[in-house]
């Protein structure tokens, strides 16, 4: 941030998750760290946001990955769609329009501090 700062400017794209807003059972030392990534990544923005450097977070709801998929039993999946409006999980190409817009300069050019939540809706649920 301190060499865009001087540069001109800039966007930073940090991932976080899904489980930065609703802490997941059995992965706390995550769900913890992207925590801290979200409350990192507005306390930037905030420090460089008059030398034109924006700095957002995109955090993605569940993608299948190998990191994952231990712990992904059908039982687990069940929970998880159960909370997931739109009822299946993501598609890695899914993140890609997110990340264009928080990292282009044109649309993009007035977000800095936010958190972006790609996930089909299982952050807007509450039971």
């Amino acid at each position: 941030a301190s060499h865009m700062a001087t540069t001109g400017g800039g966007a930073i794209l940090n991932i976080g998750s899904v489980s930065a807003d609703k802490p997941l059972s059995k992965v706390f030392a995550y769900s913890a760290s992207k925590a801290a990534v979200v409350n990192y990544t507005q306390n930037v923005a905030r420090e460089f946001a008059t030398k034109d450097v924006r700095v957002n977070v995109l955090c993605p709801g569940f993608f299948p990955a190998e990191q994952n998929r231990k712990i992904l039993s059908p039982e687990r999946i069940s929970q998880i769609m159960g909370q997931t409006p739109m009822d299946r999980f993501g598609n890695p190409d899914e993140l890609i329009g997110a990340a264009i817009l928080l990292c282009s300069k044109n649309a993009g050019s007035f977000i800095t501090g936010t958190s972006i939540y790609v996930d089909g809706g299982f952050t807007g649920m509450r039971i």
